[in-house]
This record gives C-alpha cells, sequence and structure tokens, in this order.
C-alpha cells in the first residue's frame, strides 16, 4: 500500500466509525425521525452515503455491489429498483425507507466498507489518475472519485451525527 491509499483507508475508516458511533443504540422511531417536515432521517442519510459508496466501489472494480450480492436488498426490502441509491429521491421516497434497526444498517455499512477496504489495499499510486468516467469535463480520475466519496459520505454521516444530537438533546 501507498501513503495515498493509506490515507484514503483511513478517510474510510473514519467513515465507518462514525457511521456505527452515529446509529449504535438508536431506535427505529429515531433512526426514521424527521427532524423538519422534509428533513433526512438518520436512517435514510445512512442508507444513502452507504449506497453511493457500494455503486461506486463496484462500479471501479467491476464486480456487483455488496447490496446486491450479500442479498441487502432483500433484508432492506425497499420500494426502490434494487440500482436506487437516493440521488433523486423525493421526500415521499425518503419516508419509504422506513425504520431500520440500528443492526441492519452498520451491518450493510461495514460490508461495503470491508469492498472498499480490500479494493484500496489493492491500489496503486498510479492507478489514482485512471480515468474512471469520461462523462464529465474534465473525465473524472479514479483519485477524484474516491475523494469525491469521502466528500459525500463524511457529509452525510455529519448530518446524521446532528440529528442524532437533535434527537437525544445532547445527552448521551
Amino acid at each position: 500500500m501507498n501513503a495515498s491509499t493509506e490515507l484514503l483507508v483511513d478517510a474510510f475508516d473514519r467513515i465507518r466509525e462514525e457511521v456505527e458511533a452515529t446509529v449504535t443504540g438508536l431506535t427505529p422511531e429515531e433512526i426514521a425521525a424527521r427532524v423538519g417536515p422534509r428533513a433526512n432521517p438518520i436512517g435514510w442519510l445512512v442508507w444513502h452515503l452507504t449506497r453511493v459508496q457500494d455503486d461506486h466501489i463496484a462500479e471501479v472494480t467491476g464486480r456487483a455491489q455488496v447490496w446486491t450480492r450479500d442479498r441487502w436488498a432483500e433484508r432492506f426490502a425497499l420500494p426502490f429498483p434494487t440500482e436506487a441509491t437516493g440521488f433523486g429521491h423525493t421526500s415521499e421516497d425518503v419516508a419509504a425507507l422506513g425504520a431500520p434497526e440500528a443492526d441492519l444498517l452498520i451491518g450493510y455499512h461495514v460490508g461495503v466498507h470491508e469492498r472498499t477496504v480490500s479494493y484500496l489495499n489493492r491500489v496503486k499510486i498510479g492507478d489514482l489518475a485512471e480515468i474512471v468516467d469520461d462523462r464529465w469535463n474534465p473525465p473524472v480520475t479514479l483519485g477524484v472519485r474516491l475523494v469525491s466519496l469521502v466528500a459525500e459520505d463524511l457529509q452525510h454521516v455529519g448530518q446524521a451525527a446532528y440529528v442524532r444530537g437533535l434527537l437525544r438533546d445532547g445527552t448521551d
């Protein structure tokens, strides 16, 4: 492993730690609570950040998503197409996630995290400059895709932690 991938592994480890800290001990009702009429609940935020990570890592590895490979889609039993990641979801779609158990959210996230770290352990420094998405101008390199993924995941886990603080009134 090189210094760049070590930093990326550290970033994804921190995301996993924050997901676990944010979700552990919450009731399904807290996981589904919306602090405003159209606000995203903790459950949806964690599901979405995990789905996006799963989708993007599967795309760059050319492998099936953990979501389908390990039957998480069946366990969540959501009324969305299997490929849904939450992008473009309406307020009604967000509500459709319902009130999943903390262990379900954490289990899926840990599975995706393990896949991500396993992949990063094989990435060489030169791989980070490879184009992985030419639909953008400029085209997206692997390094840019991974950093973007870290940024999105950190943003959403921070939002989820903030909601937890509001719900628990800072008492835990």
